[in-house]
């Protein structure tokens, strides 16, 4: 563990300071809509049969200390984040190799591109892809070995699919600044919490702006009846995480005038239809709730469907090829969730990489480049190159694992495995290194010590915990279908921030998948 870097950080609390900020986050979060719906585990089935009850979303009782030169940079490189990865999506041929060596020995990644594969062979109708909303994941690094270095970001990972918390990230900012303007908060020495170390969070405007901007871009009813337009999102069931979503639906409707409906994915087949008529493949959606008036679905924002468990039936693979089939614009389309692999992570992020030059060198400056280059931890692939073999020699060695974490192709927390733990997982994997292809290495980012206290499932814990600063993006492209790759850029712009939180003794840090909060940030300066 690095040392901290920060001052004495939360301000103690009396009794009575503490139920008077306690009852507070408890009250403004439900009726502000900073909520989730309770887990099973929390709240039984047998309690809320016909789940209708609501619970305080995870959250930080104060915002978490950050370091402001690391928050102003994850901020600024975010829009050529977001170009790198239109590149990398438009590529196929390059993509392709990447993708084919994984689909060996990750059925998971086979099937999503025998998707693309089944719709190219059909031929697309969609020519603009929306790799709106990315979430861009750092952690604050400070270097262990070096007592005067400076604190830095260093990328955890590039999210392409489901980034979620939009809607909640910017209420958690908002919690904090009442909190603060009730003075829920004690005065600290120095000032630390104020209203100019509590930057404005705009992800929800921002990320509905983005949902807007493909809704208005798909045009009119393709429909040979013209029909009225609407979004949909494609969502788990259950769903516990509704309420960010209808953060976003909200401001959908009353900012944009654009009417949202939130669809299972396991429900795709049942209430959704391609005219077979019709060259242009408009995807119709029927809601339950009133067959007779059908919608043309503009634009698909996937909040499920990242998971190989949801991919449970042929079915299930049915329905994401009927959504690819169709005219609407993804979010994101198959190509641009292949990108977000940790194959293409590793394969940018290792050391003396040309990747990144390649993709980026014809619309970046070098300055620009090697900004983005220095966010990368040291990433490696267990294959047969030098630097695989390396790797493997680490990833088995019981001492030598320290100081690092194994990550598969998936998104969502849960999914890692860390440490020591990791040769007794490789062992499992048996003698057979082909499998080792699925999975890359990290070295673990060292974030300086930090401490702050969670309120999850009516409990506060406080101590010592971990940050991890994510950046949404919104990026719409028109993709040429040249044999280069080209693209145009129509829209790009940085959408907001999330800060989630954990426990240092938790290995992963998923606010929805059981592991951490929502947090926001506190600048300081370093």
């Amino acid at each position: 563990m690095v040392a901290s870097i920060y001052p004495d950080y939360p301000p103690a609390l009396t009794s009575e300071q503490s139920d008077y900020l306690f009852s507070n986050v408890k009250d403004w979060s439900i009726l502000n809509g900073l909520a989730v719906r309770p887990s099973s585990s929390f709240v039984s089935e047998k309690i809320d049969p016909s789940r209708s009850l609501a619970v305080t979303a995870p959250v930080t009782l104060f915002p978490s200390l950050f370091p402001r030169a690391c928050f102003q940079e994850a901020r600024a490189i975010q829009t050529a984040y977001n170009e790198l990865y239109a590149c990398i999506a438009n590529d196929e041929d390059w993509l392709g190799e990447v993708v084919k060596e994984l689909a060996e020995v990750d059925d998971y990644i086979s099937n999503l591109w025998n998707v693309h594969q089944a719709v190219k062979k059909e031929g697309y109708v969609q020519v603009l892809q929306n790799c709106s909303l990315p979430l861009q994941d750092y952690m604050v690094h400070k270097d262990p070995s070096k007592p005067d270095a400076e604190p830095e970001i260093k990328q955890v990972e590039f999210n392409t699919i489901a980034s979620s918390f939009g809607g909640l990230s910017a209420k958690v900012s908002a919690l904090h600044k009442h909190l603060l303007s009730i003075s829920a908060y004690p005065p600290t020495t120095p000032s630390l919490i104020s209203d100019t170390s509590l930057p404005p969070n705009p992800s929800i405007a921002s990320i509905s702006r983005g949902i807007a901007t493909a809704h208005k871009a798909y045009g009119r009813s393709k429909n040979n009846t013209q029909l009225p337009l609407c979004t949909l999102f494609i969502v788990q069931d259950p769903e516990n995480n509704a309420f960010d979503q209808q953060a976003l639906a909200t401001n959908l409707l009353t900012d944009h005038s654009v009417l949202t409906f939130r669809l299972p994915f396991s429900a795709v087949l049942s209430h959704t239809s391609i005219p077979a008529d019709s060259p242009s493949r408009p995807l119709i959606y029927t809601p339950p709730h009133s067959p007779r008036t059908p919608y043309e679905v503009t634009t698909l924002y996937f909040r499920a469907g990242y998971s190989p468990a949801e991919y449970n039936s042929p079915e299930s693979w049915k329905g994401r090829l009927h959504l690819e089939r169709s005219a609407a614009i993804k979010c994101p389309s198959i190509l641009t969730h292949l990108a977000g692999s940790k194959k293409i992570q590793q394969i940018l992020a290792t050391p003396s990489s040309p990747h990144l030059s390649h993709f980026l060198s014809s619309t970046s400056s070098a300055a620009c480049i090697n900004r983005i280059r220095n966010t990368f931890a040291a990433i490696y692939p267990l294959d047969d190159t030098a630097e695989g073999k390396h790797a493997i020699s680490i990833a088995t060695d019981t001492e030598n694992a320290r100081g690092y974490v194994l990550k598969p192709q998936r998104e969502g927390g849960g999914n890692n495995i860390y440490e020591l733990k990791i040769p007794p997982f490789i062992k499992s994997l048996g003698d057979n290194s082909k499998k080792y292809r699925g999975y890359i290495l990290m070295n673990l980012i060292e974030p300086p010590a930090l401490r702050n206290s969670v309120f999850r499932n009516g409990e506060v814990r406080s101590g010592e915990v971990i940050g991890e600063l994510g950046v949404y993006g919104v990026c719409l492209w028109r993709h040429c279908r040249s044999e280069k790759g080209e693209r145009e850029i129509l829209e790009n712009w940085e959408a907001g921030h999330l800060l989630r939180t954990k426990g240092r003794e938790s290995e992963e840090g998923g606010v929805a998948a059981g592991f951490g909060a929502v947090d926001s940030v506190c600048l300081i300066d370093v």
